[in-house]
């Protein structure tokens, strides 16, 4: 492994060189990036899972830069133009950008107007115009007339010297790069409506008549043209500040401007740089604003699905899942603590024929049999009519009833995936949907991760991004939100083990096989003997595999095997037996213990023993304990009830680019704009908020007719 390499890519990952290097063995021995960053702290400097998936991106990307510049300057040397400047300029580059620059000259190119005039013999030509030679070009040219080479005139021959000169002008990698910094600093984004496009409900209407600087342009917008480019709508491209960037190509190539021959070489930089310079360095431009603004979508995107994931499991509760709809009626799943669903129905209580009285009756009865507290509503089409009715039914209702609207995004997917039919045989897609919104209350992460994480709506123009980078960073997002919490290895379906470190599908599914065979796993050494579960693979994924029935303490905490005589050995320091686990007096004991000197007596990191004991202290910790709970309601709100200043709490279902949709309880989720969601510069409210916060927001304006509800987070004077 190159020292050098690594000394790049910490630098490129903004982490110092121990701990990049520390990542980037672990991660070329074998290891996982959950595995790394949960149990190998002592030698990453407690790195977290972003930090070592940053370190890993950055070390591939160098790797990738040394080899394309080894195979350039061997590509170059084949020719024999390698000289010492070039290779040494090939070495110092940085980005892969630069190196192909200093390859362009070299680069096997299509037919071109050049190299046509070079086989006319026209680059003597070329080159004496280019020396600014007292001589007139006239007579420079006059002695290359050939009819038998097609150089009729001074003037075709003249043409011909200059097209060589502006493919040499263009091929300059420092005038180049001299082109596309004037371009970021002083170039604008336009763009225009096409002629006869349809836009009918006027979706790029902003963007008729548009223009901006580069320098200023948002990642949304710069999807949004895109969007309306490829549907036909628009028409856009960068502006250059023309006039500038050919006086700058002037100076640099005109030595002497008043000798006859400086017109000629103007005409070729002028060439030079509309035809064959502006064209490729408009498409780097859009080419990496594209980048940058593909890789904010999947950040925000992936912000948002790890909040999701993340939302804190409402235990112990039978809830009532809705699936609401008009035509077909709202299907119903009750599920109990556990989520074994007890009993489907379906009522109507909505036109075109609604029966409001027996679709009431029904859910009055449901409550009353199975004791259900909670109802879980899917936020989909008739959810808000939905939600009416229900409360009407729990003002009826004998016991106390709350109700939550669940983000139902991506259920319908499940519900018509072979796993959702494997798991429900006898119940229609719609029912299915029924279960899992109702599961989604009690346990989103197991219920989400059933689902492709595309599918899961809480991204922006999540469709307008490479597939390939979206799924990869959804993916790692669902895996580290997964390993976080940890997993029963006797309940978790094969859809939440395949996300375990180290696990593959087939290995997730020969556990399930295998405790569907043998019973319940009593204790973690057992996942030894399952199919394809090796050595390796069995160190990577224990630790977060949980098994809370097992007889000894160890085997349902986070602390890995490699780790139980450790955990001993503190507990016999603190005296206390593993039965005390959680205990109040186990707590107190083991907050007393000194780390610093206890880690020298057992020769033990003091990041590993602190790490240890905090697990010993907490053996059941959920992570999700420290998110918010879900907003439980009983009664609901009209959009007539709104009214300016009016204080309310609510449900942040979406974070975006310019602010955060929240959920107020009325018809249309009410957005707080970035400039209202603190005092203050707010560089992206993902530094402010999160999707499935609980938050206070006082009401700005509604505008009734287009059911827009517009919200602050900034409190009125006097609160």
């Amino acid at each position: 492994m190159s020292t050098a390499i690594i000394e790049k890519a910490a630098k490129r990952a903004g982490i110092n060189v121990r701990q990049t290097a520390s990542v980037i063995e672990l991660l070329e021995s074998g290891n996982t990036v959950p595995f790394i960053a949960r149990y190998r702290k002592e030698a990453t400097g407690s790195l977290d899972e972003v930090q070592i998936k940053t370190i890993e991106e950055a070390f591939h990307y160098e790797k990738s830069l040394e080899q394309r510049k080894e195979e350039v300057i061997r590509l170059i040397e084949e020719q024999g133009k390698l000289t010492d400047d070039l290779r040494n300029e090939i070495d110092r580059a940085t980005v892969l950008q630069r190196v192909e620059d200093l390859y362009r000259p070299y680069k096997q190119k299509r037919r071109t107007r050049a190299m046509v005039a070079i086989e006319k013999g026209l680059e003597p030509l070329a080159d004496a115009l280019l020396e600014f030679s007292a001589d007139t070009p006239e007579k420079l040219a006059a002695s290359y007339i050939n009819e038998e080479k097609e150089i009729p005139t001074v003037e075709d021959a003249l043409a011909g010297a200059r097209d060589i000169i502006a493919e040499r002008i263009a091929d300059d990698a420092a005038l180049r790069d001299k082109v596309r910094k004037l371009a970021w600093s002083d170039g604008h984004m336009t763009s225009a409506m096409k002629k006869d496009a349809n836009d009918e409900r006027g979706v790029y209407s902003i963007y008729y008549e548009y223009e901006e600087p580069l320098k200023k342009i948002v990642p949304h917008r710069v999807l949004a043209l895109n969007r309306g480019e490829k549907e036909e709508v628009l028409r856009v491209s960068v502006s250059f500040p023309t006039e500038r960037i050919v006086g700058e190509l002037e100076k640099a190539r005109i030595k002497k401007s008043h000798s006859p021959a400086a017109p000629q070489v103007k005409l070729a930089i002028e060439d030079a740089f509309k035809r064959l310079i502006a064209p490729s360095v408009e498409r780097e431009i859009r080419t990496s604003l594209t980048e940058k603004a593909e890789a904010q979508a999947i950040h925000v995107f992936s912000e948002n699905l790890k909040s999701l994931l993340l939302q804190p499991p409402l235990k112990g509760r039978i809830v009532l899942g809705v699936d609401p709809a008009f035509r077909t009626g709202c299907k119903l799943a009750v599920v109990n603590e556990t989520g074994k669903v007890l009993e489907i129905s379906v009522i109507y209580p909505h036109p075109p024929k609604p029966k409001k009285e027996d679709s009431k009756r029904t859910i009055l009865e449901l409550i009353k049999k199975y004791g259900v507290s909670i109802i879980a509503i899917g936020n989909g089409t008739a959810s808000r009519e939905t939600e009416h009715f229900i409360v009407e039914c729990i003002k009826e209702a004998a016991t106390p009833v709350s109700y939550v609207i669940v983000n139902e995004a991506g259920a319908s997917v499940y519900s018509a995936s072979a796993q959702a039919r494997e798991e429900f045989p006898d119940l229609q897609v719609e029912q299915r949907s029924a279960v899992s919104i109702a599961r989604r209350l009690q346990d989103p992460l197991s219920e989400l991760v059933k689902i492709d994480p595309e599918s899961i709506g809480v991204g922006q123009y999540q469709h307008d991004v490479a597939r390939k980078k979206l799924s990869e960073s959804l993916s790692f997002v669902v895996e580290t939100a997964v390993n976080r919490v940890g997993v029963n290895v006797n309940t978790a379906s094969p859809s939440l083990l395949q996300y375990v470190a180290g696990l593959s599908k087939s290995v997730a599914d020969n556990i399930v096989k295998k405790r569907e065979e043998e019973g319940g796993f009593t204790k973690r050494s057992q996942l030894k003997k399952v199919p394809r579960l090796g050595a390796k693979t069995y160190e990577q994924a224990i630790g977060f595999l949980r098994i809370p029935e097992a007889a000894d303490r160890f085997d349902s905490t986070g602390i890995h095997p490699e780790s139980y005589e450790l955990a001993k050995l503190i507990l016999e320091e603190a005296g206390i037996s593993k039965d005390k686990l959680g205990q109040k007096e186990a707590v107190e004991a083991l907050s007393s213990l000194s780390f610093s000197s206890l880690a020298e007596k057992l020769q033990v990191g003091e990041v590993t023993l602190k790490d240890v004991v905090e697990t010993l202290q907490r053996p059941n910790r959920d992570p999700r304990e420290d998110y918010p709970q879900p907003l439980l309601k009983a009664d609901v709100l009209d959009i007539d009830d709104l009214h300016e200043g009016l204080e309310m709490q609510g449900t942040v279902r979406n974070v975006v680019d310019f602010g955060a949709f929240v959920d107020i309880g009325v018809s249309e989720d009410g957005l707080v704009h970035i400039s209202k969601l603190r005092k203050g510069f707010v560089k992206h409210p993902l530094d402010v908020v999160a999707s499935g916060d609980i938050v206070t927001v006082w009401i700005e304006a509604v505008d009734k007719a287009k059911g827009r509800i517009s919200l602050t987070m900034l409190p009125p004077a006097g609160k």
